[in-house]
């Protein structure tokens, strides 16, 4: 085994030694593939290391069992079977050794993140858990069963394959409007792009500005109304606020051509609008989620090229309006990719929502794909109910113009932060112009929106700042009701906002539990004096209760 392995690297890295892009006629400046050079010492380096462990690895499987660490290969079926846990343990040393491989490679940051992104992919889903003839749990539940796992999992492959995506959960426990999506209120405007849900007030006054939330286009608005415990939406007419949220329709063939541009004036735009008519104000509040933040923005700086200045205070919960940090993201994004999406769908089409889905789950491929292609298919096992993953695995399309615009001119030129670089709705784009009050809010593990690319909102926008951070990720980050008493964040009461965000970290303050009360106070500040709650939806002889929420678009599947 030891002669094996020492031969089979040795060829390897020999490879790696000799390997010059160049010599392939390809260079970076070509835009082909990028130069990527190895350095011999950094190669043997990798080479000796990889030798010792799997000779300690051979001498510990001769005399006792292996420890492996890895969650993956827990449990006492994996103890009692060497074979497994050995094979286990060569693919986690094979594993770390790719790694190295890859940290060791001399060449540009994007590739060199792209060469880690690769060898993240093949890792995971390469484990020997993942094949049944390897996996020792599968197998002994196949035996214990007499069989049935195995039909079971037969069973959900067949599922899977009919609704077109891995079951993350158990999707006939769920029903939206039914035990998702729950808050009551009412549709009391839509058009081609969104519906306008108005909610019922839970107390006797609410504040005279009213409250709109835009959130992501990319996903369904009911991740802010989960269950009545953990919606936030929730939590904000509890709060005394009269609250709307844009529920965006699920694109089908006919909004194919539909650009930034619509969704900016015919959305975004609209939706102020309307609120404004509807409660009779000269100014309302809002908050933007994510893409939802994104176009929020982007809609507020038309407006006030127009010389309107419709929203008092605006909240930015994990967006990007500065893509300089854009994350693991950034791997799938450059001008040769752009260009092929934009052939493919810049003039019409549809980014469909499994895709995207596809995409996202990846980014996190042992929790979000083969955790599940273990348990579904190799144990028969039916996932847990779970809101939070019911909503994830109800994706949304978007229409291709959309879609391109915004990978060209944010993820990759990075332009909406650039003054009057932009032109939106006919008006140059100058985020300078938006002196309001702003609440930014961060994750500190978020993988989609890092807590760098979240803190950069408030390098642009120059009115009052307010930072907050909190921990865990996209989701859990940001769905952290007070009741739960979980998580922490951290605040920062000096008023300062250096230029990166390590150095706004070093100088704040931790607190226990969720960031919600400070963000409601916060708001509660913008308000504006309370006044006697509505007695019905909309407004008399103009905007009427057109259905109940949360609305048939909303119901739409991609």
């Amino acid at each position: 085994m030891q002669g094996s392995l020492q031969e089979g690297w040795t060829k390897a890295l020999e490879q790696f030694q000799n390997f010059d892009a160049g010599e392939l006629g390809l260079s970076a400046g070509q835009g082909a593939v990028p130069q990527i050079r190895f350095e011999p010492q950094q190669l043997q380096e990798v080479h000796q290391g990889y030798l010792k462990e799997a000779a300690e690895l051979w001498n510990q499987s001769l005399q006792s069992s292996l420890s492996l660490g890895d969650r993956r290969f827990k449990g006492e079926a994996w103890e009692r079977n060497p074979m497994a846990s050995f094979a286990a343990a060569v693919y986690l040393l094979n594993a770390r050794t790719l790694m190295s491989l890859a940290e060791a490679a001399e060449t540009d940051a994007k590739t060199k993140a792209r060469l880690r992104f690769a060898v993240e992919q093949w890792a995971a889903a390469s484990a020997p858990s993942n094949f049944l003839a390897f996996n020792a749990e599968a197998l002994t539940k196949a035996v214990a069963t007499k069989g049935e796992s195995l039909a079971r999992g037969v069973q959900n492959v067949l599922t899977d394959m009919r609704q077109g995506h891995v079951s993350m959960t158990d999707e006939s426990l769920f029903e939206v409007g039914k035990n998702v999506a729950t808050t009551e209120g009412a549709v009391v405007f839509e058009n081609a792009f969104f519906q306008l849900i108005e909610y019922k007030p839970l107390t006797a006054k609410v504040h005279e500005r009213p409250f709109l939330l835009v959130p992501p286009c990319i996903n369904k608005f009911y991740i802010l109304d989960l269950q009545p415990t953990n919606s936030f939406i929730r939590y904000a007419v509890s709060q005394g606020m009269r609250t709307f949220v844009v529920s965006w329709r699920n694109p089908d063939a006919s909004m194919e051509k539909a650009t930034w541009d619509d969704y900016i004036e015919q959305a975004a735009i609209k939706a102020i609008a309307t609120v404004q008519d509807i409660c009779g104000a000269k100014q309302i509040n809002a908050l933007g989620f994510c893409v939802g933040g994104t176009i929020l923005t982007t809609a507020l700086a038309v407006l006030a090229a127009r010389g309107q200045k419709p929203v008092a205070a605006l909240t930015l919960l994990t967006t990007l309006i500065d893509f300089s940090d854009t994350g693991i993201l950034d791997v799938f994004v450059d001008e040769g990719v752009v260009k092929f999406r934009e052939m493919q769908m810049g003039k019409g089409g549809m980014m469909k929502g499994q895709d995207m889905a596809s995409t996202f789950s990846f980014l996190r491929p042992n929790d979000l794909v083969w955790n599940y292609v273990v348990g579904n298919y190799l144990k028969g096992e039916t996932p847990p109910p779970f809101d939070l993953l019911y909503w994830n695995s109800d994706s949304t399309n978007l229409p291709g113009p959309f879609y391109t615009w915004y990978l060209r001119h944010t993820y990759l030129q990075n332009e909406l932060v650039k003054p009057g670089k932009l032109t939106v709705c006919g008006e140059k784009i100058d985020l300078r112009k938006l002196d309001i009050p702003i609440y930014v809010y961060g994750s500190r593990e978020d993988h989609i929106v890092p807590i760098a690319g979240s803190y950069a909102s408030t390098q642009h926008l120059p009115g009052e700042r307010r930072f907050v951070m909190g921990s865990s990720g996209h989701i859990a980050g940001v769905i952290n009701p007070p009741s739960a008493n979980k998580r922490s964040h951290w605040l920062r009461e000096d008023g300062q906002f250096p230029k990166n965000v390590q150095d706004w970290i070093a100088g704040a303050t931790e607190k226990p539990g969720s960031w919600w009360t400070d963000w409601s106070a916060w708001l509660t500040r913008h308000a504006g004096k309370q006044i006697a709650a509505p007695k019905s939806y909309g407004k008399a002889g103009k905007y009427k209760a057109i259905e109940p929420a949360p609305g048939r678009y909303v119901k739409a599947k991609a």
